[in-house]
């Protein structure tokens, strides 16, 4: 065992049998396993988060088809690079050897980097794998996309990593084995939650503890409570990539839970979110538009609760500010919703576009000039105030193709109940009126 080697990649599987999870794409009968044991070989990228298998997949795929194996780093590779491995690609095709080139961080590659690799995908030089921890949808480019498979690599459960911890613990060839080592059964279990679902994290952490474990009278070394907890300290933040799926996926939970009027589950995805790193800020600018775009008349109160949690957190930052936005967030998740005004506002701005500059009708124009009054500026326009009830019944204030538009159509739920009667209340009024004028 060369002791210079990280435990995560001494314990890489070497078959698929040694796989830890991926069974959706690697279990018995699976498309992807059976492409694998007969060796059909074809361009795929591998989606998932780090940790769950992708470049020891990559090398796995190409063990079993006994191709020869190039892996390049979109971080660190460029143009030299690239043509270096598609000439070395060549040279074994030419010698009767396929080659499955591994593009890690492929999302990391520009669009014309990206292009380079086509051609060659195309004539058989060589299968091309690429590993993402990004949408690939919106990081490839189609091109790519259309002759590559997807593949999505899902977070290790807690029993995955269980099994992997196990079997570094019991293997003494790659693995712990030979250490006499001692962890209790919960102590494992606690570390395969805190790995989250990395098996990479798992391992890394495992191999922390078993350098410091405590050695006994009987020659046994022990890992215990306080060691774990020194090992786990400031090293189990959850998955959260800022500006990535992640951020954007949680960010979408929150927003949805709010709108779902689920209060807990929106706790538990701000809770998340904070936990992960996000700015707070970020998150008070979301809640200010879930407070206007889901809730909006039925609760007017909603939309100042967020501006008011947003300038808390401003004022005092943490842990003050995130109290007040978990108080924001369950006020809108349990307040009485309503997308009218969101709607409402859409179609606006769709009539908006689509008739161009129509013209503000002569009523409606200011005349603060004599000329202006000469060519009738304002001239019939009817002062609500002096109406009965406030309200001049019948008047047009729309562009005169738009007349008698309605956008917003308040929903039967909080204050907007009250303000849909005022409206019925107010039409009728208007149809009073142009009944008085048919007469």
């Amino acid at each position: 065992m060369n002791s210079m080697q990280p435990l995560a990649d001494r314990m890489r599987p070497r078959t698929l049998e040694e796989f830890a999870g991926q069974t959706h794409i690697l279990g018995p009968g699976k498309p992807l396993r059976l492409a694998i044991e007969g060796d059909k070989l074809h361009s795929m990228v591998l989606w998932g988060a780090p940790g769950t298998g992708k470049t020891t997949l990559a090398r796995m795929v190409a063990h079993y088809a006994r191709a020869h194996f190039i892996s390049l780093s979109a971080v660190m590779a460029g143009v030299k690079e690239v043509r270096a491995a598609v000439a070395e690609a060549q040279r074994q095709r030419a010698a009767g050897r396929a080659t499955v080139l591994f593009i890690d961080e492929v999302h990391r590659f520009n669009k014309a980097q990206q292009d380079a690799f086509l051609p060659y995908i195309e004539d058989g030089t060589f299968v091309f794998i690429g590993a993402t921890t990004e949408n690939p949808s919106f990081e490839l480019n189609n091109a790519l996309l259309s002759r590559s498979r997807v593949y999505v690599l899902k977070p290790l459960s807690a029993a995955d990593l269980r099994a992997l911890i196990d079997r570094a613990l019991a293997d003494a060839e790659r693995g712990l084995g030979g250490l006499n080592l001692e962890m209790p059964a919960e102590l494992r279990d606690r570390l395969a939650q805190a790995a989250d679902g990395d098996a990479r994290r798992a391992l890394n952490f495992l191999e922390i503890a078993a350098d410091l474990a405590e050695p006994r009278d009987d020659g046994r070394r022990l890992v215990h409570d306080r060691l774990l907890d020194e090992v786990l300290a400031g090293g189990s933040v959850r998955r959260f990539d800022k500006g990535g799926e992640a951020f954007y996926d949680q960010i979408s939970a929150l927003h949805k839970a709010v709108r779902g009027s689920a209060p807990d589950a929106a706790l538990y995805w701000l809770a998340r979110m904070l936990d992960g790193g996000c700015d707070p800020r970020y998150i008070a600018r979301r809640v200010v538009r879930m407070a206007s775009e889901d809730i909006g008349n039925a609760d007017p109160r909603a939309l100042g609760l967020a501006l008011d949690a947003w300038e808390v957190q401003e004022r005092l930052g943490s842990p003050e500010g995130e109290l007040a936005l978990a108080q924001a967030v369950t006020y809108l998740a349990c307040a009485p919703k309503s997308n009218a005004v969101y709607r409402a506002f859409g179609a606006a701005q769709a009539d908006a576009r689509e008739h161009g500059s129509l013209e503000v009708p002569l009523h409606l124009r200011n005349a603060p000039t004599r000329l202006m009054k000469s060519l009738d500026y304002g001239k019939g326009y009817r002062y609500a105030h002096d109406e009965p009830e406030g309200y001049a019944a019948g008047e047009n204030y729309f562009p005169e193709p738009l007349r008698g538009r309605r956008y917003y159509h308040p929903v039967a739920r909080g204050l907007e109940q009250k303000i849909a009667e005022k409206l019925a209340h107010l039409r009728a009024l208007d149809a009073r009126r142009r009944e008085q004028a048919d007469d």
